[in-house]
């Protein structure tokens, strides 16, 4: 193909919902160009698939509000399989000033119409039996929140896409975006230039290396985030309930027989490599697991892997046109929210190209030029 109406970068969730929706909204031939073998291989399948409603900003809530809605319906919208479970997120609070905090929260999160609920300890324990709530000054729970598969949200947007006209190349990297007096005109490839009317970045922890391409500056920096899967053990949570230590962002979940879990490290520092640091296994992420759920001590390991979540300084995603760079779009910088909020990114993409502007969700303070104003917007729960 060697031209398209729009072009987007990266076929994780947030391109593959791109694309789906930019077809079906009459945006003319659209082209996804993943470099990888097959899509969904980058942070998408590396992540655990959580979807929730508690976030501490007005614009994450209402993103989840949305976005959440079309997880929970995208088989009945687009007759194809997706697993979902919903058996909430538990946020476990052992902090007086944090849980002000959560508090807030829950405050603004009701007054959008969430069901978020305050527990005290011993309720949080009868929805996740065995956790250790010595310390523990209350819990917050959405029983609305969940897990989704990623790869089959993936998959479904571009089987979608397909169906609605958009093409998908897998093995085709981006060289490099030609920009002409100001304006996004086309992207190189191995396989030759591809002229396009708009460009979109949904290049995940690479966007920033994509974006300066097109000489576009972008504060997102790849952190290493370990996930680790227990072996079957007779103690496994009755329920999928997610299931967060807010203190340490340590967050476990069923998974089959076992668990899932993982946490953030206390020396995060930028990185591509996805090696598993078995020190920070064996030193940090058990210890703490074993604190919060001690009958992970009579579960075995499986497996592990390492994703990488593309993070910016207010941990809030660059949504919308760039600065300076006309027909060029950036969708990045998720913070670990990108599976999650795909599917409103998706559409939110569509009409910003096709109607000039988004009105599913106002993200007008989501531009990449809020980091130059000083207008950040901080979110406080990130896992």
């Amino acid at each position: 193909m060697t031209s398209a109406d729009v072009v987007v970068v990266g076929g994780g969730a947030v391109g593959a919902s791109a694309a789906y929706h930019l077809a079906a909204a009459g945006a003319g031939s659209v082209l996804l160009l993943e470099r990888a073998d097959a899509l969904g291989t980058g942070s998408t399948g590396r992540c655990a698939g959580g979807f929730r409603h508690q976030f501490s900003s007005r614009v994450n809530v209402e993103l989840s509000i949305e976005s959440i809605r079309m997880i929970t319906s995208f088989e009945e919208t687009h007759g194809l399989p997706l697993d979902v479970d919903r058996d909430g997120y538990l946020f476990l609070v052992r902090n007086a000033e944090a849980w002000r905090g959560f508090l807030a929260g829950v405050k603004l999160q009701r007054s959008l119409g969430v069901d978020a609920r305050v527990l005290l300890p011993e309720q949080a324990q009868e929805i996740a039996p065995g956790i250790d709530t010595e310390g523990m000054v209350g819990a917050t729970y959405c029983p609305d929140d969940g897990i989704a598969d990623p790869s089959g949200l993936t998959l479904g947007y571009a089987t979608a896409a397909r169906r609605a006209g958009a093409t998908i190349e897998t093995g085709v990297p981006v060289t490099s975006i030609e920009v002409r007096s100001g304006r996004a005109v086309g992207v190189q490839t191995p396989n030759g230039r591809v002229s396009a009317g708009a460009v979109v970045n949904a290049a995940g922890p690479w966007a920033a290396e994509l974006a300066s391409m097109a000489d576009v500056k972008m504060p997102l920096e790849p952190i290493p985030r370990h996930v680790v899967v227990t072996a079957p053990f007779e103690e496994a949570p009755p329920r999928r309930t997610l299931v967060v230590d807010a203190d340490t962002t340590f967050y476990f979940h069923r998974e089959g027989d076992g668990v899932l879990m993982g946490m953030g490290a206390t020396n995060e520092h930028p990185s591509f490599d996805t090696t598993p640091d078995e020190r920070f296994i064996a030193e940090e992420l058990l210890p703490t697991a074993l604190r919060v759920f001690p009958a992970l001590e009579r579960a075995g390991i499986s497996h592990r892997w390492v994703g990488l979540y593309e993070m910016t300084p207010d941990r809030h995603p660059i949504i919308g046109e760039a600065p300076g760079v006309s027909g060029f779009f950036l969708a990045n910088g998720f913070s670990g929210h990108g599976f999650q909020h795909a599917p409103v990114v998706g559409r939110i993409l569509s009409e910003m190209i096709v109607d000039g502007r988004a009105t599913v969700v106002n993200v007008s303070s989501l531009g990449l030029e809020r980091f130059a104003e000083e207008k950040l917007v901080r979110e406080a729960r990130v896992v």
